[in-house]
C-alpha cells in the first residue's frame, strides 16, 4: 500500500496554501513560455473583440498549474471564475444549475473533465457549441425537452488523461494546451518566488537543491519548501541552508532526483522479480499492492521523464540509467 512518504510526493494532493502563492497573471506564471505567449494572444484577441474566448483544454500530469492557469485566464479576461470538478456533476441538473448561473464572458473551470458521465457530457456539447442548454423535464410520457439560452462563456477543462476524453468533447475545445514537467531552473525560480511570499529566506543554491528533488512539479516544490521551512525553524534557523535541505530530504526519504521509497521499490520490483522487465502493469500492480492507475498516473510519468524506465509493447523495462541510479549493474 502507498506509504506516507509517497502521499507527500503525490502531486494529486491539493496544496493547502495554493491561494496564497498562486500566480494571478501570466507575467507571474513561471515557465512554459511558448504556451504563455500563445495564451496571451488568444486572451488579447478575445478582449479586443469583446467576445468570450474559445474553450480551453489544459492537460498534463497533476500539479503543473492547470488550475492556476484557469484562474489566470479569468483574471486576464477580467471576468468571473466559476469552478467545479467532473465527479461532482452526477446528474444533468447539477450542470444546468452551474451553466444558468453564469454571466456573460464568465470562465467555467471543470477539473478532471475526463470523468464526466456520458449523459452530462452530451448536455455540455450544445452548451459549448451554441450556448444552448437542452434538458429534459419530467419523466416518462410527460417528459419534455426544454432549450435554455446561455450567455457566452469560456469553458476551461483540465485533465491528466486525455486518452479518456471522447472525440466529440475534445473537438469542441478551440484551444488545446499541454503542460509538461518543469526544468530545475524554472522550479528554482518558483521556489524563490514562493519563499518571498511566505517570508522565508533561501538562496539560489538552496532553491536549486529543492528544485532538483521536486519531480519537475511546482506543487511538490512548494510542499518541500514549506517542510524545509519547518526543519529550519526546528533547528532555530531563520534561513533555509544546504544542511537544512539535506536534513529535510533525508527525513522524508527523498533522494537528489526526487525519488522516494515507493519509486525505488517500483524499480527494484522490476529488477528483482522480473529480471529488469519487461513486465505487465497488472503484475506490477499486484507486486506493489498499488492500483494500476496510480502506477500509471503518479509513479511512472516522472520515472519515464528521467529515463529510468520505458513502456514497451511487452511491458515495463528498467533502463541502464535506472540500474545506475540504484547503484546496480544491468
Amino acid at each position: 500500500m502507498m506509504n506516507e512518504n509517497k502521499r507527500f510526493l503525490d502531486p494529486n494532493i491539493p496544496d493547502e496554501m495554493a491561494n496564497t502563492i498562486r500566480p494571478k497573471t501570466l507575467d507571474d506564471f513561471i515557465g512554459h513560455e511558448a504556451l504563455k505567449q500563445n495564451l496571451s494572444v488568444f486572451i488579447s484577441a478575445a478582449r479586443g473583440r469583446s467576445e468570450a474566448m474559445d474553450h480551453v483544454l489544459l492537460y498534463g500530469p497533476p500539479g503543473l498549474g492547470k488550475t492556476t492557469l484557469a484562474h489566470i485566464v479569468a483574471n486576464e479576461l477580467g471576468t468571473n471564475f466559476r469552478a467545479t470538478s467532473a465527479p461532482m456533476l452526477t446528474k444533468q441538473g447539477d450542470l444546468a444549475a452551474i451553466l444558468t448561473a453564469l454571466e456573460p464572458m464568465d470562465v467555467l473551470f471543470i477539473d478532471e473533465i475526463h470523468r464526466l458521465p456520458t449523459a452530462i457530457e452530451e448536455v455540455l456539447y450544445s452548451a459549448m457549441e451554441d450556448f444552448k442548454l437542452d434538458i429534459m423535464l419530467g419523466e416518462g410520457p410527460t417528459a419534455k425537452s426544454v432549450r435554455i439560452d446561455l450567455p457566452p462563456f469560456t469553458l476551461v477543462g483540465a485533465t491528466t488523461r486525455t486518452g479518456l476524453l471522447s472525440n466529440p468533447l475534445r473537438d469542441r475545445f478551440g484551444i488545446d494546451l499541454r503542460l509538461s514537467f518543469y526544468s530545475v531552473a524554472d522550479l528554482a525560480k518558483i521556489i524563490m518566488r514562493s519563499a518571498k511570499i511566505l517570508g522565508t529566506n533561501i538562496d539560489a543554491t538552496g532553491a536549486e537543491m529543492l528544485a532538483a528533488s521536486s519531480r519537475g512539479t511546482p506543487r511538490i516544490a512548494n510542499r518541500l519548501l514549506k517542510r524545509a521551512r519547518d526543519f529550519a525553524a526546528a533547528a532555530g534557523k531563520d534561513f533555509i541552508d544546504a544542511d537544512t535541505i539535506k536534513t529535510t530530504l533525508y527525513q522524508l526519504h527523498i533522494d537528489e532526483k526526487g525519488l522516494d521509497e515507493i519509486d525505488r521499490e517500483y524499480i527494484n520490483a522490476i529488477i528483482r522479480n522480473y529480471a529488469g522487465g519487461p513486465v505487465g502493469i497488472d503484475n506490477l500492480s499486484a507486486a506493489l499492492s498499488e492500483p494500476s492507475d496510480t502506477i500509471e498516473d503518479v509513479i511512472e510519468p516522472y520515472l519515464m521523464q528521467l529515463g529510468f524506465i520505458q513502456r514497451t509493447p511487452r511491458g515495463r523495462v528498467v533502463t541502464e540509467a535506472g540500474y545506475k541510479h540504484l547503484g546496480l549493474e544491468k
